[in-house]
Protein backbone atom coordinates (compact mmCIF):
# COMPACT_ATOMS: atom_id res chain seq x y z
CA UNK A 1 0.00 0.00 0.00
CA UNK A 2 1.09 3.31 -0.71
CA UNK A 3 1.62 5.64 1.95
CA UNK A 4 -0.67 8.84 2.42
CA UNK A 5 0.78 12.24 3.49
CA UNK A 6 -2.37 13.85 6.16
CA UNK A 7 -1.98 17.67 6.68
CA UNK A 8 -3.87 17.42 10.00
CA UNK A 9 -6.26 20.31 11.05
CA UNK A 10 -6.64 20.87 14.84
CA UNK A 11 -10.28 22.64 15.28
CA UNK A 12 -12.03 22.94 18.88
CA UNK A 13 -10.93 19.10 19.53
CA UNK A 14 -11.82 17.50 16.30
CA UNK A 15 -8.93 16.27 13.89
CA UNK A 16 -10.39 16.95 10.22
CA UNK A 17 -7.61 15.67 7.60
CA UNK A 18 -6.78 16.24 3.62
CA UNK A 19 -8.80 13.36 2.55
CA UNK A 20 -11.71 14.63 4.07
CA UNK A 21 -12.47 11.93 6.58
CA UNK A 22 -12.97 12.97 10.08
CA UNK A 23 -12.34 9.52 11.47
CA UNK A 24 -13.80 10.61 15.13
CA UNK A 25 -17.24 11.27 13.69
CA UNK A 26 -17.08 8.74 11.85
CA UNK A 27 -16.46 6.73 14.88
CA UNK A 28 -19.38 8.67 16.36
CA UNK A 29 -22.02 7.68 13.81
CA UNK A 30 -20.61 3.94 13.90
CA UNK A 31 -21.59 3.76 17.47
CA UNK A 32 -25.02 5.65 16.66
CA UNK A 33 -26.04 3.28 14.02
CA UNK A 34 -25.17 0.10 16.27
CA UNK A 35 -27.15 1.72 18.96
CA UNK A 36 -30.14 2.72 16.36
CA UNK A 37 -30.38 -0.93 14.71
CA UNK A 38 -30.29 -2.45 18.49
CA UNK A 39 -32.91 -0.32 19.94
CA UNK A 40 -34.79 -0.69 17.35
CA UNK A 41 -35.70 -4.46 18.31
CA UNK A 42 -34.85 -3.87 22.11
CA UNK A 43 -35.21 -0.69 23.31
CA UNK A 44 -33.72 -1.95 26.18
CA UNK A 45 -30.89 -3.08 25.14
CA UNK A 46 -27.32 -1.61 26.35
CA UNK A 47 -24.72 -0.24 24.08
CA UNK A 48 -21.71 0.85 26.31
CA UNK A 49 -18.32 1.70 24.64
CA UNK A 50 -14.64 1.08 26.01
CA UNK A 51 -12.53 3.65 26.17
CA UNK A 52 -11.89 6.45 23.12
CA UNK A 53 -13.75 8.85 25.23
CA UNK A 54 -12.36 12.40 23.42
CA UNK A 55 -15.59 11.27 21.19
CA UNK A 56 -17.92 12.57 24.11
CA UNK A 57 -16.57 16.12 23.15
CA UNK A 58 -17.40 17.83 19.55
CA UNK A 59 -16.55 21.55 19.17
CA UNK A 60 -15.63 21.78 22.84
CA UNK A 61 -19.14 20.81 24.00
CA UNK A 62 -20.94 17.52 24.59
CA UNK A 63 -21.33 15.32 21.37
CA UNK A 64 -25.01 15.03 22.51
CA UNK A 65 -26.25 12.71 19.81
CA UNK A 66 -23.65 10.24 20.94
CA UNK A 67 -24.28 10.90 24.15
CA UNK A 68 -27.88 10.13 23.45
CA UNK A 69 -26.77 6.57 21.81
CA UNK A 70 -25.27 4.94 24.64
CA UNK A 71 -25.92 4.07 27.82
CA UNK A 72 -22.83 3.74 29.56
CA UNK A 73 -18.94 4.50 29.68
CA UNK A 74 -16.18 1.75 30.26
CA UNK A 75 -12.43 2.68 30.91
CA UNK A 76 -9.70 0.52 31.18
CA UNK A 77 -6.73 1.45 33.69
CA UNK A 78 -7.96 4.22 35.26
CA UNK A 79 -6.42 4.09 38.24
CA UNK A 80 -4.25 0.95 37.62
CA UNK A 81 -2.27 -0.44 34.65
CA UNK A 82 -1.10 1.97 32.23
CA UNK A 83 1.49 1.36 31.09
CA UNK A 84 2.06 -1.82 33.15
CA UNK A 85 -0.14 -4.37 35.28
CA UNK A 86 -0.62 -3.61 39.00
CA UNK A 87 1.31 -0.55 38.90
CA UNK A 88 -0.90 3.37 39.18
CA UNK A 89 -1.12 5.22 35.83
CA UNK A 90 0.02 8.40 36.29
CA UNK A 91 -2.41 11.27 38.02
CA UNK A 92 -2.15 13.26 34.61
CA UNK A 93 -3.53 10.52 33.07
CA UNK A 94 -6.08 9.84 35.23
CA UNK A 95 -7.21 13.23 35.76
CA UNK A 96 -7.42 13.83 31.62
CA UNK A 97 -9.47 10.73 31.38
CA UNK A 98 -11.53 11.40 34.50
CA UNK A 99 -12.72 15.07 32.60
CA UNK A 100 -13.87 12.73 29.80
CA UNK A 101 -16.01 10.39 31.93
CA UNK A 102 -17.51 12.59 34.08
CA UNK A 103 -18.94 14.46 30.89
CA UNK A 104 -20.99 11.08 30.81
CA UNK A 105 -21.62 10.72 34.52
CA UNK A 106 -23.62 13.90 34.15
CA UNK A 107 -25.18 12.92 31.54
CA UNK A 108 -26.15 9.93 33.75
CA UNK A 109 -24.43 6.93 32.21
CA UNK A 110 -23.21 4.40 34.38
CA UNK A 111 -19.40 4.09 34.26
CA UNK A 112 -17.35 0.82 34.55
CA UNK A 113 -13.97 0.49 35.31
CA UNK A 114 -11.39 -1.74 34.68
CA UNK A 115 -7.96 -1.63 36.63
CA UNK A 116 -5.63 -4.24 36.05
CA UNK A 117 -4.12 -4.65 39.47
CA UNK A 118 -3.35 -7.52 41.72
CA UNK A 119 -1.73 -6.48 44.88
CA UNK A 120 -4.07 -7.18 47.66
CA UNK A 121 -4.22 -3.19 48.89
CA UNK A 122 -4.05 -1.81 45.82
CA UNK A 123 -6.69 -3.91 44.60
CA UNK A 124 -9.03 -2.10 47.47
CA UNK A 125 -7.62 0.99 46.70
CA UNK A 126 -9.08 0.53 43.25
CA UNK A 127 -12.42 -0.34 44.42
CA UNK A 128 -12.34 2.45 47.00
CA UNK A 129 -11.48 4.98 45.04
CA UNK A 130 -13.87 4.13 42.18
CA UNK A 131 -16.34 3.71 44.75
CA UNK A 132 -15.75 7.10 46.20
CA UNK A 133 -16.45 8.79 42.20
CA UNK A 134 -19.85 6.47 41.82
CA UNK A 135 -18.42 4.41 39.48
CA UNK A 136 -18.49 0.55 39.15
CA UNK A 137 -14.99 -1.35 38.93
CA UNK A 138 -13.37 -4.54 38.80
CA UNK A 139 -9.70 -5.32 39.88
CA UNK A 140 -8.79 -7.86 36.91
CA UNK A 141 -5.42 -9.48 38.16
CA UNK A 142 -4.60 -10.08 34.41
CA UNK A 143 -4.74 -7.97 31.46
CA UNK A 144 -5.77 -11.50 29.64
CA UNK A 145 -9.64 -11.69 31.32
CA UNK A 146 -9.52 -15.44 31.54
CA UNK A 147 -10.29 -16.32 35.69
CA UNK A 148 -12.53 -15.19 37.85
CA UNK A 149 -10.71 -13.39 40.81
CA UNK A 150 -10.87 -14.93 44.34
CA UNK A 151 -9.94 -11.23 46.10
CA UNK A 152 -11.58 -9.51 47.35
CA UNK A 153 -14.07 -11.66 49.64
CA UNK A 154 -16.66 -10.69 50.04
CA UNK A 155 -17.66 -9.19 46.56
CA UNK A 156 -18.25 -5.21 46.67
CA UNK A 157 -21.33 -4.53 46.87
CA UNK A 158 -22.92 -7.47 47.03
CA UNK A 159 -26.61 -8.50 46.42
CA UNK A 160 -29.37 -10.19 45.96
CA UNK A 161 -31.21 -8.37 43.57
CA UNK A 162 -32.45 -8.82 40.23
CA UNK A 163 -30.26 -6.51 38.20
CA UNK A 164 -32.49 -4.83 35.28
CA UNK A 165 -31.00 -1.66 34.56
CA UNK A 166 -26.76 -0.94 33.85
CA UNK A 167 -27.51 1.86 37.16
CA UNK A 168 -28.13 -0.71 39.65
CA UNK A 169 -25.49 -2.83 39.13
CA UNK A 170 -23.01 -2.86 41.90
CA UNK A 171 -20.13 -4.68 40.71
CA UNK A 172 -18.84 -6.44 37.72
CA UNK A 173 -17.11 -9.08 36.08
CA UNK A 174 -14.59 -8.62 32.75
CA UNK A 175 -13.95 -12.33 31.34
CA UNK A 176 -13.13 -13.22 27.89
CA UNK A 177 -10.79 -15.50 27.85
CA UNK A 178 -12.03 -18.96 27.82
CA UNK A 179 -8.93 -21.21 27.72
CA UNK A 180 -9.17 -22.01 31.77
CA UNK A 181 -11.97 -23.64 30.90
CA UNK A 182 -12.81 -27.24 29.71
CA UNK A 183 -16.12 -26.70 28.15
CA UNK A 184 -19.12 -24.88 27.84
CA UNK A 185 -20.95 -26.20 30.60
CA UNK A 186 -17.55 -25.55 32.74
CA UNK A 187 -17.67 -21.74 31.96
CA UNK A 188 -21.22 -21.87 32.64
CA UNK A 189 -21.07 -23.33 35.92
CA UNK A 190 -18.27 -20.87 37.20
CA UNK A 191 -20.34 -17.76 36.58
CA UNK A 192 -23.30 -19.67 37.76
CA UNK A 193 -21.63 -20.10 41.01
CA UNK A 194 -20.74 -15.62 41.58
CA UNK A 195 -22.77 -12.90 42.28
CA UNK A 196 -21.71 -10.57 40.43
CA UNK A 197 -24.69 -8.00 39.02
CA UNK A 198 -23.24 -7.80 35.43
CA UNK A 199 -20.86 -10.06 33.20
CA UNK A 200 -19.20 -9.01 30.02
CA UNK A 201 -17.82 -11.44 28.11
CA UNK A 202 -17.71 -12.99 24.40
CA UNK A 203 -20.35 -14.25 22.86
CA UNK A 204 -18.39 -17.03 21.54
CA UNK A 205 -17.47 -19.91 23.53
CA UNK A 206 -14.58 -21.81 21.14
CA UNK A 207 -16.04 -21.82 17.79
CA UNK A 208 -19.51 -21.53 18.55
CA UNK A 209 -21.99 -19.03 19.88
CA UNK A 210 -23.85 -19.01 23.68
CA UNK A 211 -27.36 -20.40 22.79
CA UNK A 212 -30.29 -18.10 23.87
CA UNK A 213 -31.10 -21.14 26.67
CA UNK A 214 -27.15 -20.95 27.87
CA UNK A 215 -27.31 -17.10 27.99
CA UNK A 216 -30.94 -17.40 30.61
CA UNK A 217 -28.35 -19.45 32.63
CA UNK A 218 -25.76 -17.06 32.49
CA UNK A 219 -27.53 -14.47 33.92
CA UNK A 220 -28.44 -16.78 37.22
CA UNK A 221 -26.67 -15.62 40.14
CA UNK A 222 -25.53 -18.10 42.83
CA UNK A 223 -27.60 -16.80 45.56
CA UNK A 224 -30.57 -16.48 43.42
CA UNK A 225 -30.88 -13.27 42.13
CA UNK A 226 -30.29 -12.19 37.99
CA UNK A 227 -27.75 -10.31 36.52
CA UNK A 228 -27.21 -8.52 33.10
CA UNK A 229 -25.28 -10.40 30.73
CA UNK A 230 -23.36 -8.17 27.99
CA UNK A 231 -21.21 -8.95 24.76
CA UNK A 232 -17.93 -8.07 23.99
CA UNK A 233 -17.70 -6.60 20.48
CA UNK A 234 -14.69 -5.35 18.17
CA UNK A 235 -15.62 -2.97 15.76
CA UNK A 236 -12.20 -0.91 15.34
CA UNK A 237 -10.49 -4.18 13.91
CA UNK A 238 -11.13 -7.41 12.05
CA UNK A 239 -10.47 -10.66 14.08
CA UNK A 240 -9.11 -13.59 11.63
CA UNK A 241 -10.15 -15.89 14.50
CA UNK A 242 -13.90 -15.02 14.06
CA UNK A 243 -17.30 -16.65 12.11
CA UNK A 244 -16.81 -13.94 9.48
CA UNK A 245 -13.09 -13.92 8.39
CA UNK A 246 -12.78 -15.02 4.92
CA UNK A 247 -8.84 -17.30 4.26
CA UNK A 248 -8.58 -15.13 0.87
CA UNK A 249 -8.10 -11.72 3.78
CA UNK A 250 -5.11 -10.07 4.07
CA UNK A 251 -4.40 -5.97 4.48
CA UNK A 252 -5.38 -4.27 1.38
CA UNK A 253 -7.67 -7.69 -0.01
CA UNK A 254 -10.81 -6.23 1.03
CA UNK A 255 -9.44 -2.80 1.05
CA UNK A 256 -11.18 -1.80 4.44
CA UNK A 257 -8.48 -4.36 6.23
CA UNK A 258 -5.48 -2.03 6.96
CA UNK A 259 -3.04 -3.70 8.79
CA UNK A 260 -2.34 -5.99 11.60
CA UNK A 261 -2.12 -5.27 14.81
CA UNK A 262 1.78 -5.66 16.06
CA UNK A 263 0.67 -6.03 19.68
CA UNK A 264 -2.31 -9.09 19.17
CA UNK A 265 -2.16 -11.24 16.35
CA UNK A 266 -4.21 -11.76 14.44
CA UNK A 267 -6.81 -8.45 15.12
CA UNK A 268 -6.33 -6.12 11.67
CA UNK A 269 -6.68 -2.42 12.01
CA UNK A 270 -10.11 -1.82 9.87
CA UNK A 271 -11.80 1.43 7.32
CA UNK A 272 -14.59 1.06 10.04
CA UNK A 273 -16.82 3.63 7.73
CA UNK A 274 -16.57 0.85 5.07
CA UNK A 275 -19.94 -0.27 4.12
CA UNK A 276 -18.71 -4.20 3.70
CA UNK A 277 -17.42 -3.89 7.39
CA UNK A 278 -20.64 -2.21 8.72
CA UNK A 279 -22.22 -4.78 7.39
CA UNK A 280 -20.72 -7.31 8.53
CA UNK A 281 -20.30 -5.51 12.36
CA UNK A 282 -24.59 -4.70 12.19
CA UNK A 283 -26.01 -3.76 8.85
CA UNK A 284 -27.60 -7.42 7.65
CA UNK A 285 -30.19 -10.08 8.61
CA UNK A 286 -26.89 -12.63 9.80
CA UNK A 287 -24.96 -9.74 11.31
CA UNK A 288 -22.76 -10.39 14.72
CA UNK A 289 -25.14 -7.31 16.28
CA UNK A 290 -27.95 -9.71 14.99
CA UNK A 291 -26.62 -12.95 16.21
CA UNK A 292 -26.12 -11.23 19.65
CA UNK A 293 -29.24 -9.79 19.73
CA UNK A 294 -30.95 -13.17 18.47
CA UNK A 295 -28.60 -15.22 21.62
CA UNK A 296 -30.30 -12.97 24.14
CA UNK A 297 -27.72 -11.12 25.77
CA UNK A 298 -28.37 -7.31 27.62
CA UNK A 299 -26.32 -5.11 25.55
CA UNK A 300 -22.55 -4.72 23.59
CA UNK A 301 -19.47 -3.47 25.21
CA UNK A 302 -17.65 -2.16 22.42
CA UNK A 303 -13.95 -2.33 21.81
CA UNK A 304 -11.67 -0.31 19.58
CA UNK A 305 -13.46 2.97 19.88
CA UNK A 306 -10.56 4.61 19.90
CA UNK A 307 -9.36 3.41 16.03
CA UNK A 308 -9.78 6.69 14.93
CA UNK A 309 -6.32 7.17 16.09
CA UNK A 310 -4.83 5.26 14.15
CA UNK A 311 -5.53 6.51 11.02
CA UNK A 312 -5.06 10.03 12.37
CA UNK A 313 -1.15 9.20 13.09
CA UNK A 314 -0.75 7.90 9.78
Amino acid sequence: MLSLLFITLFSCGNIITTDDIDYREEMRMFVQEISEYAKSQRPNFFVIPQNGHSLLVRNSRPASDYLNAINGLAQESLFYGSPYDDQPTSSSETNRLLELLNIGKEAGKTILVTDYVSTSFKVNNSYSQNQTLGYISFAAPDRDLRVIPDYPRPLPGLNDKNITQLSEAKNFLYLLNKSEFDSRNDFISAIQNTNYDLLITDAFFRDEMFTPQEVQQLKQKENGGTRLVISYLSIGEAEDYRYYWQDSWRPGNPEWIVRENPNWEGNYKVKYWSPEWKEIIYDSEDSYLQQILDAGFDGVYLDIIDGFRFFENL
